[in-house]
């Protein structure tokens, strides 16, 4: 099976088409064959009765006439001579009897014919027979069918042509609908709401297309139900918390108030992360801006080195502006950044616009890194990894999820890859809607 091919197109043609051309060759064998048989019997009745009336006009022309007329009764496939001709054996070949055949029944045993095959590399005999004067008359005949016509080999190849579209046309016109299937299945973002498949086509593709919108439906209704479900826990969360906080700070023992403290402040960290992760489904979405990214950039790496945190900017000389929603970039880089300072001293943005559809952020940092089985896995909600499971670099598990989902409804890519001389590296790639200008970043 390694030379079957893959691609479901391919298969039904390497199926249909076989099917076809052996078809219509049988159709075309059973018709070529029945006009041969046609023709056979048609040349043989007309060489006959055409060799019968042309030895009778012969015989009674007298002998100086007929010489004028051998060039009359003469045909394609045979031609009179006056005279004995050249003896030898009686012909063997399948179509040499059939033309003996029908010339001794035409002439009904008059003149007493004889027969002997000539040489040679096609069937090639002479009929000897002596006039009513004595003179001999010798017919040199070559039998042979009709030659094809010259346009039928044009329409064979026509109509091979017209079957080989027709069927190529039947196959696309059945793989069209699954490929369109494969398309909306591959569009389903869980980040945003998906447009429904077209319900067009045949029955059974409606149907499949009204199946196929409704489980998307269905998919979307039950992530909202889940997001609010978070949002509403965490929500009513805040309460009971902040009621906590005012209990604690009324503790007799300082030592047990700070560790009750940072155990609510983690739990108010969590609870807002919560809150975050579900607004970005429900919130309606900020719309496009132009934005320059670099000074963009920038201005965020700034905001960190006036806190004291080693983060640096990396840019080429070229100003970018990329249509973008500027509040939600601002919070996936702050997670980027964020999440890189809780496992390393530095992080490096480096902004790449050398590819004209897509400007690349690259955010890395000189930590550890992540196993590249968990590379993928990170990004899950509340997921995190062993090494962060204390509660100064922890964290919520849920600032890469709230980047990656930010990162699909801005119709970019989010993925991490681990290094070769060691930390991580946050690759977001962003669609460029706008065209850059050359020029100094601002």
């Amino acid at each position: 099976m390694t030379l079957w091919p893959g691609s479901l197109l391919a298969r039904l043609m390497l199926i249909i088409l076989p099917g076809l051309l052996l078809a219509n060759g049988l159709s075309l064998s059973l018709v070529l064959a029945e006009r041969m048989a046609s023709a056979r019997t048609v040349m043989l009745n007309t060489l006959g009765q055409d060799v019968a009336t042309s030895v009778a006009i012969l015989d009674r022309l007298p002998a100086v006439e007929r010489p004028a007329w051998l060039a009359r009764l003469n045909r394609g496939n045979y031609r009179y001579v006056l005279g004995a001709g050249q003896p030898g054996p009686a012909p063997v070949d399948a179509r040499s009897r059939a033309a003996i055949g029908a010339l001794q029944q035409a002439l009904d045993g008059h003149y007493s014919p004889t027969f002997s095959a000539v040489p040679g590399n096609i069937p090639h005999f002479q009929l000897h027979l002596r006039l009513g004067d004595g003179a001999p008359l010798t017919l040199d005949v070559t039998p042979h069918m009709a030659p094809v016509a010259g346009w039928l080999p044009v329409v064979l190849l026509i109509q091979l042509v017209l079957l080989v579209i027709c069927a190529w046309l039947a196959v696309r016109h059945v793989v069209r609908p699954i490929a369109r299937f494969t398309r909306a299945a591959e569009s389903i973002d869980p980040a945003t709401d998906s447009e429904p498949m077209p319900e067009q086509g045949p029955v059974e593709v409606r149907q499949a297309a009204r199946a196929f919108n409704s489980m998307q439906s269905r998919i979307q209704r039950h992530l909202k139900e889940r997001a609010h479900i978070l949002a509403a826990i965490s929500h009513d969360l805040q309460t009971p918390i902040t009621r906590m906080k005012l209990r604690v700070e009324m503790a007799a023992q300082p030592a047990l108030r700070d560790k009750l403290n940072q155990d609510l402040d983690n739990m108010t960290r969590l609870v807002r992360e919560g809150i975050a992760y579900a607004r970005t489904r429900d919130v309606p979405p900020e719309p496009f801006h132009p934005l320059a990214l670099p000074g963009f950039l920038d201005s965020l790496v700034c905001d960190y080195v006036d806190t004291g945190k080693h983060v640096t900017f990396v840019t080429s000389p070229v100003a970018v502006v990329v249509s973008t929603r500027p509040q939600a970039l601002r919070r996936i880089m702050t997670n980027l950044v964020d999440n890189a300072l809780k496992f390393a001293s530095q992080a490096e943005v480096i902004l790449d616009s050398a590819d004209p559809a897509r400007v690349i952020i690259t955010i890395a940092d000189n930590g550890p890194g992540i196993p590249e089985s968990e590379l993928e896995a990170v990004f899950q909600p509340f997921y995190r990894l062993e090494s962060s499971r204390n509660r100064a670099t922890g964290g919520t598990g849920l600032g890469l999820a709230i980047a990656r989902q930010l990162a699909q409804q801005l119709g970019g890519e989010l993925v991490l890859s681990n290094a070769p001389d060691g930390g991580l590296r946050a690759r977001l790639a962003l669609p460029r809607n706008v065209s850059h200008c050359i020029g100094r970043p601002p």
